[in-house]
């Protein structure tokens, strides 16, 4: 049955867990407790709450650091004939 390994951790092991893993899964979300799923006694998996990454990008973190020339989408003319292109 359930072990307690501390006051936000709980074992259980892999019949259990298949068993109960809705009711598992919500007192993870609910209590923010952490359930560590063992095989023959021996732990093999943590479940815990995901958090998403609260890191922000800044989308003008290169600003002023790239300059695109401006014939960047031109081809140049000894590669245009095999691509049946004229010079």
């Amino acid at each position: 049955m359930k072990t307690t390994r501390s006051e936000s951790q709980t074992m259980v092991n892999i019949t259990e867990a298949k068993a109960q893993l809705s009711a598992l899964i919500e007192r993870v979300v609910s209590e923010g407790k952490e359930i560590i799923i063992g095989k023959a006694g021996k732990p093999v998996v943590k479940v815990v709450r995901y958090e998403p990454s609260r890191k922000h990008r800044r989308l003008d973190q290169f600003a002023g650091q790239i300059e695109i020339g401006k014939d960047f989408d031109e081809w140049p003319d000894d590669i245009k004939p095999y691509l049946g292109m004229d010079s």
